[in-house]
């Protein structure tokens, strides 16, 4: 695997490359500010790129803007944001874009090196890994549509969890239910979001999405 970094703290960026070099994700560029991200991410092409939201030269939303411009000109890029900030506006503008895996976490929340990797690898396949947080900011000021207020409170838990990147077998021992009985709950999702099979599109992906961006229900709001 080959992966664009971005960090601006010097100390944070050389232990990131030493992580995933050791662990043979090869870092084919590791830069500090905004231009030079997108710069490498065109000239590279990775199979990753893996970000901080704030960047030189003026520290608000460098990272994510540079990402999204990349994913313009190389549809699908994978992006793992590493921040210790949720940009909502470029952050929802990343997740309407299917194509391609995408990632989210806060950095003082990555307490596990193998959890990271694990995001990483996932992200870079075409999954996905959020953050609870990153979920909750994303849906607070968000509504659902029809087919989201159609969901059960079991099934938006279920969802919550797909959001985070979990298997099935994770979010059955996460809500102490069967494996089998996720996969019902998960069927059931699919079904009243109107996502039928496909081998083209990642259903989680889009479930995930419907439940990120949809509208608020006015009923759940008083």
């Amino acid at each position: 695997m080959r992966v664009v970094l971005a960090e601006d703290l010097g100390l944070l960026r050389e232990g990131l490359v030493r992580l995933l070099e050791a662990h043979d994700i090869e870092v084919v560029a590791a830069v500090d500010n905004g231009p030079g991200l997108l710069s490498a991410l065109l000239r590279h092409r990775p199979d990753l790129a893996v970000v901080d939201v704030r960047l030189p030269p003026t520290f608000t939303d460098e990272g994510l803007r540079a990402a999204l411009a990349a994913r313009e000109q190389i549809p699908g890029l994978p992006v793992m944001v590493l921040s210790q900030y949720v940009e909502q506006l470029y952050a929802r503008e990343l997740l309407a874009d299917t194509r391609g895996g995408i990632g989210y976490l806060l950095k003082d929340r990555v307490s596990d090196f193998r959890e990271f990797l694990d995001a990483v690898r996932r992200v870079a396949a075409g999954g996905t890994a959020l953050d609870p947080v990153v979920v909750s900011k994303l849906l607070g000021r968000q509504e659902r549509d029809v087919g989201v207020r159609r969901l059960s409170p079991r099934e938006r838990e279920v969802l919550g969890h797909m959001a985070q990147g979990r298997s099935n077998a994770a979010i059955g021992a996460a809500m102490v239910i069967t494996e089998k009985a996720v996969g019902k709950h998960t069927n059931s999702i699919f079904a009243k979001l109107g996502l039928l099979p496909s081998e083209d599109d990642n259903r989680r992906v889009l479930a995930v999405l419907a439940y990120l961006q949809a509208p608020p229900d006015p009923d759940r709001a008083r």
